[in-house]
């Protein structure tokens, strides 16, 4: 208790001492928050989920940037902050709203009591960052009591370091790593009386993209969870970061990919394909399964592109967040399912994709959701992982199986040119596109694999003591097992790039 009130006293001592002007700048602490305001609130607003008519709780509420917004759609908005004469600023500028409850009480205190599922939307904005551990893990708790089943939660954090620039003689504020608080809310569970089971399920986690645009920065990181029956969560995310690329899977992928990278041939066929885009200044990409960024930091910084890199997992998305810091670049990340997550018709100039789309079931979907998405003129390039005509040896099946791939052939019709026409290509022309061309690069997969394997052989004791025996053999293992395959003939590797007319 006494670690408890050590934290709240100084968090509050820091937000009294910069509620003395209760500006905009001075909640933002930000010299140019003005400006970000106008950009990210709306932004902010985009994100959540409707909330028209229903109950929404701001935690954190400060001087109202967002209650008004929020009023203006909600049936009931409670607006809860710490700071008696900030709460009170609230209430001097949205008090019109009738259907606002201004409160002073700390989200900590056992003492602030709200009806358990009363809730349809908990909104925070820079809360948790100023809560120790212990206090973030036991208002997440709190929070899924308040609220309704199907009920979601809309939070965004500073993490890794400041970016205000707002001078402060000490600064108590928690900087973590966004995995932090992804982990807490994902295994935050609840148990009813009646037997029932509950939990978050993780809808969104994405940059800011008004920080990524006026700071290059992309420390400022929202989630979106949604309380579910615990059967109800995604199997194949949990599957993506409990089984295939668990975080020490990951970090074993990059150190035979190379810094960054966790696709076939790393940095060196990223060069490659890239060039075929022809990219510039100012373009927007879309890189479908984009893991650590490696290839959205090279396009963002050698050719000036906007990137949005999107990945299913979890753990990619937060090492990709990691790697971002301090580099200065256009590149906004977000946890999304690409056959869920919606863009506005002609959004970007190139969707861009490495060894993805193997996931996913029904590609023609995808390919004709990929045309809407692109400009006139936007090209699509993707590599991914094939097979070759015909039933799969029984081996190769239960891989297939156990990964979750949904493989495709390429059928050659001119061994000279190396230009193939399969069913992804048909797939792309059925969708729109033109000037679709489909080549086998099992050849050059099969050079890069070998190489990969011989750099991890010839760096054996340095990879043992870095990981462990295990995934050394996990690693060569797998490398062999994919030159026997591509050596047979069943596994292959297809480079498929087509233009929307």
């Amino acid at each position: 208790m006494e670690a408890h009130g050590d934290e709240r006293e100084i968090q509050k001592s820091y937000w009294i001492e910069h509620s003395v002007d209760l500006t905009v700048e001075a909640m933002m602490l930000d010299s140019k928050a003005s400006d970000l305001d106008k950009e990210e609130r709306p932004e902010v607003l985009s994100l959540l989920p409707d909330f028209k008519g229903k109950s929404v709780l701001e935690l954190g509420a400060g001087i109202g940037r967002f209650t008004g917004e929020l009023a203006k759609e909600a049936g009931q908005v409670i607006a809860l902050d710490f700071i008696e004469n900030v709460i009170k600023k609230n209430e001097a500028i949205n008090g019109h709203y009738k259907n606002v409850k201004f409160m002073c009480a700390d989200v900590t205190s056992p003492e602030l009591q709200i009806s358990p599922g009363s809730i349809d939307l908990i909104f925070s904005n820079w809360l948790l960052m100023y809560l120790s551990d212990s206090e973030v893990e036991k208002l997440v708790e709190r929070m899924v009591k308040w609220l309704k089943v199907g009920g979601h939660i809309f939070f965004r954090e500073s993490c890794f370091h400041q970016s205000g620039d707002c001078k402060r003689r000490n600064n108590p504020t928690h900087y973590r790593e966004p995995r932090f608080y992804t982990k807490i809310f994902k295994d935050c569970q609840m148990h009813e009386g009646s037997g029932d089971s509950f939990e978050l399920t993780l809808l969104s986690c994405k940059c800011i993209g008004a920080y990524v645009r006026s700071k290059k920065n992309q420390n400022q990181i929202c989630w979106l969870f949604q309380k579910v029956a615990s059967d109800k969560d995604k199997d194949f995310q949990r599957f993506l970061d409990n089984v295939q690329y668990k975080c020490n899977g990951i970090l074993r992928y990059e150190r035979v990919f190379g810094d960054g990278y966790v696709s076939t041939g790393g940095i060196e066929t990223t060069k490659e394909f890239v060039e075929m885009l022809e990219l510039k200044p100012g373009q927007k990409v879309l890189d479908v399964g984009c893991g650590i960024g490696g290839g959205d930091f090279y396009m963002a910084e050698n050719f000036d592109a906007e990137v949005v890199g999107i990945d299913l997992s979890v753990n990619m998305v937060s090492f990709a967040l990691e790697r971002a810091i301090g580099r200065k670049c256009s590149v906004e990340f977000e946890v999304a399912d690409c056959t869920k997550k919606t863009y506005p018709d002609e959004t970007f100039d190139v969707i861009y994709s490495r060894d993805t789309i193997l996931h996913i079931q029904d590609k023609p979907a995808l390919f004709r959701t990929f045309f809407k998405w692109l400009k006139p003129e936007g090209k699509v390039l993707f590599s991914d992982y094939c097979k070759s005509p015909g039933p799969p040896s029984a081996e190769f099946a239960e891989y297939i199986k156990q990964r979750g791939y949904d493989l495709h052939d390429v059928e050659a019709y001119g061994q000279s040119a190396f230009v193939y026409v399969g069913l992804s290509a048909q797939m792309l022309k059925d969708a729109g596109f033109v000037d679709v061309i489909a080549e086998d690069r099992t050849d050059q997969f099969t050079k890069v694999l070998q190489r990969e394997l011989n750099a991890v052989e010839k760096d054996k004791e340095e990879f043992v003591a870095d990981f462990s025996e295990e995934d050394y053999n996990d690693i060569v293992g797998g490398w062999n097992a994919k030159l026997v395959r591509t050596a047979a003939g069943e596994q292959r590797w297809g480079l498929f790039i087509a233009k929307k007319k």
